[in-house]
């Protein structure tokens, strides 16, 4: 009997979350393990729709329709479901902007003075332990860590110039090989990202993300990675190592 071939999928998902009752947009990470019936449950706390009466779509990263979520005993991980793609909630049942509305909501005011004085508010319970933004060293140190590691990020995009050939090790997936095509910051995240050219269909898209082209790579050739990923040198394509010697 021939080898078995088994397709190892990383057991959890980062995806955008967005719904048909409100402009908000969230990034959450998901088990593949989920039903999709749970998986409304939990996105009935995030988005406000009835997990009875929503109904869920796949978008890749370029809002193409992927496919529906319509069993409800089926699991995440039986669907096409990408890092980076979006799930879209539509519950026809509420009207759109209907949690965003403020405008009927009585509103409690507390002034400034009157909160100081609630020995029960968390404010007072903070400044007491000197927690969170009230422990000015915790919070010097965070933000020295911080920005350490954005100098750090920056450092390092340097040593990685547009064209070069180059590595990329990411932990839990296959080392690839291509070409930088894009080195800085991007609209879809935070930071400085590199972006790479692969020699093998092993990407997420063609060099374009949400609509916004950064660079030109055939689909599944394109995708964009953190510079502490990424290592230039004179790094042939796989395969060609053998024919020399």
């Amino acid at each position: 009997m021939g080898e078995q071939i088994q397709i190892i999928t990383a057991p959890l998902v980062n995806v955008r979350i967005t719904s048909s009752l409100n402009s908000f947009m969230a990034e959450k990470r998901f088990d593949r393990g989920l039903t999709v019936a749970d998986l409304k449950g939990r996105l009935e706390l995030i988005t406000g729709a009835s997990a009875a009466s929503m109904a869920l779509e796949v978008l890749d990263e370029n809002d193409k329709h992927v496919c529906a979520l319509g069993d409800d005993n089926a699991l995440l991980g039986s669907y096409n479901v990408e890092e980076n793609y979006r799930i879209h909630v539509t519950d026809s049942s509420k009207r759109e902007g209907e949690f965003e509305d403020l405008s009927k909501v009585d509103k409690f005011e507390l002034s400034e003075e009157e909160y100081s004085k609630r020995n029960d508010s968390v404010r007072s319970y903070l400044m007491k332990n000197k927690l969170g933004k009230y422990n000015e060293e915790e919070q010097k140190r965070l933000e020295e860590e911080r920005e350490a590691a954005e100098q750090a990020e920056e450092e390092k995009a340097s040593t990685i110039p547009v064209d070069s050939r180059c590595e990329v090790k990411i932990q839990g997936e296959a080392t690839r090989r291509g070409v930088v095509m894009y080195n800085g910051k991007v609209h879809f995240k935070p930071g400085i990202w590199i972006g790479i050219k692969y020699d093998e269909p092993m990407g997420k898209n063609d060099g374009s993300i949400g609509g916004k082209r950064y660079f030109e790579a055939p689909m599944k050739y394109g995708g964009f990675v953190r510079p502490g990923n990424v290592e230039v040198g004179d790094f042939p394509e796989f395969g060609d190592e053998e024919d020399e010697m």
